[in-house]
């Protein structure tokens, strides 16, 4: 592709994305301007507080997100797996392990959960023994037969005398894909008790929890809407009875009511991990044109944003792809160039040492191909090189690491592989490189391959490696050519 273009759509992108974002900042300006108009009177525009739902909401998952995060990690633990895949012999790793990850990130709980002994690990011993009847286990056998990867569940912690818990259950499944157990941490919800509180001293608002049966499932420490507790229904609170028609099906919105004359604003969001319902209640009636206001002018500046944040991120992806592919693809042959083999042969040679398997390394040179270039054009040899290359990808496993190495030059990499086994491989694709025609035009050309062969010493650098197997190649190549050479 021509520079030109490629400036011209960079160029584009730019404009389009400076429009979209003088656009919205522009009509939220102009929304909040009007809206503040009709209040001015009351002067109370520059104490309006910034808390909307989404405030609370993204707070709120900010601090559950990490317990995921740390879910996750312990789920992809290779100690976890490997120590479950021995038979889970040493029950005192588990412990230390589960107390470790507790103590370090701070989580209130950890655990593990084998499905083949159904056995219930926690930092600080064995629990029990998880069963299908049991009422207290069935999270686990839901978590067994979901398709997602975890759940976020909130029920009681029998390691810490039944406190109220939100726990990050989260599946662990061994190196073929099979389930063998759940791990994750838990959340106090005292914890979160916390947060509810600094939130309504910060904003002044009014912020709990309620499920979808319509029940108040958490509340700050002085309780929620006019001093309900947690187990209250909304039926039971004055004006907010309404709510119950609208709760069963999950849905996010603004609404409002009335409390003994006085007018709330109520903003209400769903939270499909949880199950709950997110209340955040503000009672002014001088503020609710501005508001109004601040919510629209929220709404689009998020829609503006998240346009903007997609449009970026399928530009970067583009061109990080389309880099990527230049700098280790070879062009012609659409094998990986040089740069290319660097990253794949240092990914085997890492593989090759951890798991202490044979590699061997193949370089492979056409025989006077600069001939076929003189003769026929380069054109020609382009077109053999193009065709060799696909035939001798098709002879290869897909383990095998093929690229080309320059020129008229190819490299290989074996994998579990010993010399004997890349001697006889080697052998064959030189029979059958000299038993190839290549049609080109109106004529047959015939190519022969010097192939140079060494196999991998432990320890041994990719340099000093690929050393040995050029000087294997020279040697065929000195030989005869046509021929394979082994270096010792």
């Amino acid at each position: 592709m021509s520079l030109p273009p490629t400036r011209h759509t960079q160029a584009s992108l730019v404009l389009l994305l400076l429009f979209l974002l003088g656009s919205g900042f522009l009509t939220t300006s102009l929304l909040s301007y009007y809206a503040s108009r009709d209040s001015i009177r009351d002067s109370i525009i520059n104490t309006e507080l910034p808390l909307t739902s989404d405030t609370v909401y993204s707070e709120i998952q900010k601090d559950l997100v990490r317990p995921i995060l740390i879910s996750s990690m312990m789920a992809r633990d290779t100690f976890l797996r490997d120590w479950v895949l021995a038979g889970e012999q040493d029950t005192a790793q588990m412990t230390r392990y589960l107390r470790e990850v507790q103590e370090h990130y701070g989580a209130f709980t950890s655990f593990f959960v084998s499905d083949r002994s159904s056995t219930y690990y926690q930092s600080k011993g064995v629990l029990k023994r998880v069963k299908p009847d049991e009422p207290r286990d069935v999270w686990y056998y839901r978590v067994r037969m979901q398709p997602e990867p975890y759940e976020i569940n909130v029920d009681v912690d029998m390691a810490n005398a039944d406190r109220l818990t939100i726990f990050i259950n989260y599946k662990v499944v061994d190196y073929d894909g099979n389930f063998i157990g759940a791990t994750g941490v838990g959340l106090a919800v005292d914890a979160v008790v916390k947060l509810i509180d600094d939130y309504q001293q910060r904003y002044e608002r009014s912020v709990y929890f309620v499920d979808t049966t319509g029940r108040i499932t958490l509340t700050g420490a002085q309780g929620g809407p006019q001093g309900t507790k947690v187990g209250d229904s909304l039926a039971d609170i004055p004006g907010l009875s309404d709510m119950l028609e609208k709760l069963p099906s999950p849905q996010s919105g603004r609404f409002e009511y009335q409390e003994h004359g006085r007018e709330h604003f109520l903003n209400v969001r769903y939270i499909p991990e949880l199950e709950w319902y997110l209340f955040v209640d503000k009672h002014d009636k001088a503020l609710a044109g501005i508001r109004q206001g601040l919510y629209i002018n929220l709404l689009l500046c998020l829609l503006v944003t998240a346009i903007v944040l997609t449009l970026v991120s399928l530009a970067i992806r583009r061109y990080q792809q389309r880099i990527a592919a230049l700098a280790t693809t070879d062009v012609l042959t659409e094998l990986p160039n040089r740069r290319g083999f660097d990253i794949l042969a240092e990914q085997a040679l890492q593989e090759a040492l951890r798991e202490q398997s044979p590699l061997c390394a193949v370089l492979l040179d056409l025989d006077n191909f600069k001939l076929i270039n003189d003769e026929h054009g380069h054109l020609a040899g382009d077109e053999v090189l193009q065709r060799f290359a696909r035939q001798l990808r098709d002879k290869l496993r897909q383990s095998d690491i093929l690229c080309r190495w320059g020129g008229e030059e190819f490299i290989l990499l074996l994998k579990n592989t010993d010399r004997q086994a890349a001697h006889d491989l080697a052998e064959k694709l030189r029979q059958q490189c000299a038993e190839q025609r290549y049609a080109i035009a109106d004529q047959t050309l015939q190519v022969t391959a010097s192939l140079g062969l060494s196999q991998w010493q432990p320890g041994e650098s990719l340099h000093s490696l690929l050393g040995r197997t050029d000087r294997a190649l020279y040697r065929a190549k000195q030989s005869g050519r046509d021929r394979v050479c082994v270096e010792q």
